[in-house]
């Protein structure tokens, strides 16, 4: 498989320098939807898009077991060298190579998986939106065990080195809005101030307590208030809360403890104060049989050495909404690491595209080791489709 996957290195590199020139935000990856499905096609898989939102599903097989590899697509909008853009910062250009990779490597040598493979290419992941599209059209109601992967910074998993899960943390974004009382900047007994209002949240955000032993913090993000006369009292504010825990459960610890100062701060200040939730990302729960899969294509591709434990980080992916949608979906995602730097979401991050071609052996190897070690022949399939019925 090696030998293969190293004489598709230069396909595999173009196929990356292409959606990396052509970045695609989210919502709006009609582009790359095309170039994915196109690429598809010329493996011989059978392709699905959708008529009110980009995205890709490519499948080849058939049978009772279902198996999934699903990327992102979409890119962040930054400044890079003074320009406002779509820029690949977070890696999802890698991603799409990768899977891309596996289904054309699958082509080559031949491989008939005894089941079904779907590939899902997802819009909108930065949303925090774009797996719950998938989840509402029954992409994955078919699944029984779905793969990820995701790009690590070099802070957590080295090149050469993978772990077989990341911990992503939960994720909310909180926009509010505070309604004062204008008055003259020389008479502010006559007004309420909205920003001493803001101010007062940020104070009393650091004390919402939880358990000192889940990472968590909450921290304003965004305030804006007042206009052009610096002698007015603003009475209108708007702001953003970033919260970020690595259980669902302090999460909700977070947010019960933010409403909480919000309603006592309105009724010191005697204002109004609003709070509206954006897409919540919920914390990663990996399946331990799916762990087990991939940590043994790791183990057979890197080294046993070379495999670390699952990545606890603090950051979130809408990956995991899949299995808390699907309670009985089985789904884990490959730390890949590429000596990715200063960091993601940098608009000049860089890592090692050389190690796409490991991504995709252990992507492979993966899916393969799960069709291979779970029970479908004779009396174990009988016995697996009557519990799945």
């Amino acid at each position: 498989m090696r030998n293969i996957i190293n004489e598709m290195k230069s396909e595999i590199l173009e196929i990356f320098d292409y959606l990396h020139r052509h970045p695609e935000i989210s919502w709006e990856e009609w582009k790359t939807t095309q170039f994915i499905k196109q690429q598809l096609l010329k493996e011989g898989y059978r392709v699905q898009t959708f008529a009110d939102c980009p995205g890709v599903v490519g499948e080849i097989g058939s049978g009772a077991l279902t198996v999934g590899l699903r990327s992102d697509m979409d890119a962040l909008w930054q400044e890079v060298n003074g320009v406002w853009q779509a820029n690949h910062a977070c890696g999802h250009d890698a991603h799409m190579t990768m899977v891309l990779g596996v289904a054309k490597l699958f082509h080559r040598i031949g491989y008939k998986p005894p089941g079904k493979l779907k590939l899902l290419f997802q819009p909108a992941e930065e949303k925090g939106a774009g797996a719950l599209k998938f989840v509402e059209k029954g992409v994955v109601d078919d699944i029984e065990f779905l793969y990820g992967v995701h790009l690590r910074p070099i802070q957590e998993v080295k090149s050469g080195y993978a772990a077989p899960a990341i911990l992503h943390g939960a994720a909310q974004c909180i926009e509010g809005r505070i309604r004062g009382v204008a008055a003259h900047a020389a008479r502010p007994h006559l007004g309420v101030n909205v920003i001493e209002v803001g101010s007062a949240i940020v104070q009393e955000l650091s004390k919402i307590h939880i358990d000192p032993q889940v990472p968590a913090s909450i921290k304003m993000t965004k305030f804006h208030a007042g206009e052009k006369s610096a002698n007015v009292i603003p009475d209108y504010a708007e702001f953003t809360l970033d919260l970020r825990a690595q259980t669902n459960e302090a999460m909700d610890q977070l947010v019960e403890g933010l409403n909480h100062v919000v309603k006592g701060i309105a009724a010191i200040y005697d204002a109004e104060i609003e709070l509206s939730a954006n897409a919540r990302i919920v914390a990663a729960n990996p399946d331990p049989q799916a762990q087990q899969f991939m940590e043994h294509a790791i183990i057979d591709t890197l080294g046993k050495d070379k495999c670390l434990p699952p990545v606890v980080t603090s950051g979130g992916e809408d990956f995991h909404f899949y299995s808390f949608k699907k309670p009985a979906l089985k789904t884990t995602m490959l730390g890949l690491g590429c000596d990715l730097k200063p960091g993601l979401h940098h608009p000049q991050m860089t890592f090692r595209r050389e190690d796409l071609l490991v991504g995709i052996e252990i992507l492979a190897k993966t899916i393969m080791e799960t069709f291979e070690h779970f029970p479908l022949q004779g009396e174990a399939e009988g016995e697996y489709l009557a519990a799945k019925n």
